[in-house]
This record gives structure tokens, C-alpha cells and sequence, in this order.
């Protein structure tokens, strides 16, 4: 009877471990976000410059989202799968330059991190632990020069307005994938352009065409303000 029940509770424990790893594996897609920090800034909320000082005038990482096909996507997945900048201490400084925190307050960027990866990078720990979580999005950063691209089609951050087409042919151009993009406004409620989602596999290797585009929509004409 005992070795009956043992069986038992070992079918259960195997039942309970693969619906947890079903979970974790439970998306089709990455969002890789991409955020201009002068979109950011120029809001009635405003910025803080993290305790490092002041970001470059760059896209900075903002995260990389597991996504499903019909649009939802899973979120705080693995509770016991905590965040801990020990696992990043060789990816720290290239964080700090290219996935910055603008929050307020000034900020050193770990709490951050922490909310990307507790939030997100939990849900694809079947395919990338936390240190290759943050080291593929800094990959894929290193990979696209967006704003380069946008330079080289005269969409330049100076506070004018640009035709969205344009900029997402530019980044098309850059990338060989439609981009969806992201307005926030600024505090006379002009529509500028924020954030720049690019979609990659499961496996975090590589760009791939959006299965699905976020809800929401941009004018036709978007300003690109200055950093």
C-alpha cells in the first residue's frame, strides 16, 4: 500500500513539475521593445537621469517581452526565480549604457532589471536563463542601429514632425522586418514618437516578421524630439 502511494506522489510531483515547465514555455514570440529617451523625457511626468548621468542620445532597451500569437502574453511566471545582478555582473556597464533607467527617482538601474526580468524573462526560463535573457537583448541592440537608420532617411531627433511611413520604412531598411511603433505625447499633446517593437524568435536568436502588432495606433505624422 505505502509503495502504492509513494507511485502516486510521484506521478503527482511529475504532473505539477511539467505544467509549471508548460507555462514557462507558454509563448510564440519575443517583443523586443526599443525606447527613445527624449519621448520619454518630453512628458508632463518628465525623467531622472539615472545615478550614472545622463544617457547617450540612443534607443535604449526597454525589454524583451514573451508574447503569444493571439496577443496576450504571460507575466511573472516563476516567483522562486528572483533577480540577482550577480548572475550580470559582467553585462552591467553595457547595461547601464544601453538599457538605462529614466524613472524617478534617479535610479542605478537594478530595480529596473528586476521588474524586466521578474515580469518577463521569468516566462522563458525554459530557453534562456537570466543571464542569457539580458545578454540576448543586448545582442539584438548591438545588432540594429535604429537610429542611424532613421539618420540616413533624414528623420533626424530635432523636434520635427516625420511621416510614420517613413520612419517605419527606414527601420524596415535597417532591420528586413516591418516594425511596429509606439507614440506617447508630450505636454502640449503633439504625438511623438516613443517606442520601437521589433519581434524575435523563441530561441532569442533572431528577428523575425511580427506575428501580431500591439493594439493602438500613431498619427500619420509624428515628431522626433531631441535628448
Amino acid at each position: 500500500m505505502e509503495s502504492k502511494y509513494s507511485s502516486l506522489l510521484i506521478k503527482l510531483l511529475v504532473v505539477q513539475y511539467l505544467s509549471i515547465l508548460c507555462a514557462s514555455q507558454n509563448f510564440d514570440f519575443f517583443y523586443l521593445v526599443l525606447q527613445w529617451p527624449g519621448s520619454y523625457c518630453d512628458t508632463a511626468k518628465s525623467c531622472c537621469y539615472p545615478t550614472t548621468g545622463k544617457p547617450a542620445a540612443d534607443f535604449g532597451i526597454h525589454g524583451l517581452w514573451p508574447n503569444k500569437n493571439d496577443g496576450s502574453y504571460p507575466s511573472n511566471c516563476d516567483p522562486n526565480s528572483p533577480f540577482d545582478q550577480s548572475q550580470i555582473s559582467d553585462l552591467k556597464s553595457s547595461m547601464q549604457k544601453n538599457w538605462p533607467t529614466l524613472a524617478c527617482p534617479s535610479g542605478n538601474g537594478l530595480e529596473f532589471w528586476s521588474h524586466e526580468w521578474e515580469k518577463h524573462g521569468t516566462c522563458s526560463e525554459s530557453v534562456l536563463d537570466q543571464h542569457d535573457y539580458f545578454q540576448a537583448a543586448l545582442n539584438f541592440k548591438n545588432q540594429v542601429d535604429l537610429l542611424q537608420a532613421l539618420k540616413s532617411a533624414g528623420i533626424q531627433p530635432d523636434g520635427n514632425s516625420y511621416s510614420l511611413e517613413r520612419i517605419k520604412d527606414a527601420i524596415k531598411g535597417e532591420t528586413g522586418f516591418a516594425p511596429w511603433i509606439e507614440c506617447n505625447v508630450d505636454e502640449s499633446g503633439n504625438s511623438q514618437l516613443y517606442q520601437i517593437y521589433l519581434c524575435v524568435d523563441t530561441s532569442a536568436s533572431n528577428i523575425i516578421e511580427c506575428p501580431v502588432f500591439p493594439k493602438g495606433k500613431c498619427g500619420s505624422g509624428i515628431e522626433f524630439p531631441s535628448f
